[in-house]
């Protein structure tokens, strides 16, 4: 295991998911719920799925197109998003 891809990682997505729609998903699930527990494990597992399914889908994508089309393409796609965000 690649201990600085884990913590890059790690660091983008838990920032990313602070104040995110799944985390107040998962605060008003837990109001009202008899078992905390249950609503961790359930979003937990979520996390783990939706995150098992950009991997895979990723790992597929790296076969197909070349690294470098592949970061240049995002870095247009980032570009497009936050312009149309200032003009919005």
């Amino acid at each position: 295991m690649d201990i600085k891809t884990f913590l890059i990682t790690f660091g983008a997505i838990f920032l990313a998911e602070i104040g995110d729609k799944t985390q107040f998903a998962t605060l008003a699930f837990s109001l009202d719920a008899k078992s905390k527990i249950s609503v961790f494990l359930g979003a937990s597992l979520a996390l783990i799925f939706s995150s098992l399914i950009a991997v895979t889908i990723g790992t597929i994508i790296a076969k197909i197109i070349p690294f470098d089309y592949l970061r240049i393409g995002s870095a247009c796609i980032f570009i497009v998003i936050g312009i149309w965000m200032l003009i919005s």
